[in-house]
């Protein structure tokens, strides 16, 4: 489980935007940073589709999707911190 957003590490824009590749993967989603790096060959969609979300805030990518309860479950594994 992540730590409290108060104890949450701040990242800008250009920070999570230099983790931009299949080895190396981040994005924002609601205002929150996820290393999804682990997550690509298994996430559901594909890799594509989350590689060509990384590096900035997929928050519409995501939600236009219309991710299950389940999915938005298991992003806490991956939060790193906040933007």
């Amino acid at each position: 489980m992540a730590a409290a957003d108060t104890d949450a590490k701040l990242y800008t824009l250009q920070e999570v935007s230099e983790h931009n590749n299949s080895k190396d993967c981040w994005l924002i989603i609601g205002g929150k940073v996820y290393d999804v790096t682990r997550f690509l060959e298994d996430h559901p969609g594909g890799d594509e589709v989350l590689l060509s979300a990384t590096g900035k805030d997929a928050t519409d990518d995501f939600e236009d999707v219309g991710h299950s309860t389940s999915a938005r479950g298991m992003m806490e594994e991956y939060y790193v911190g906040k933007e």
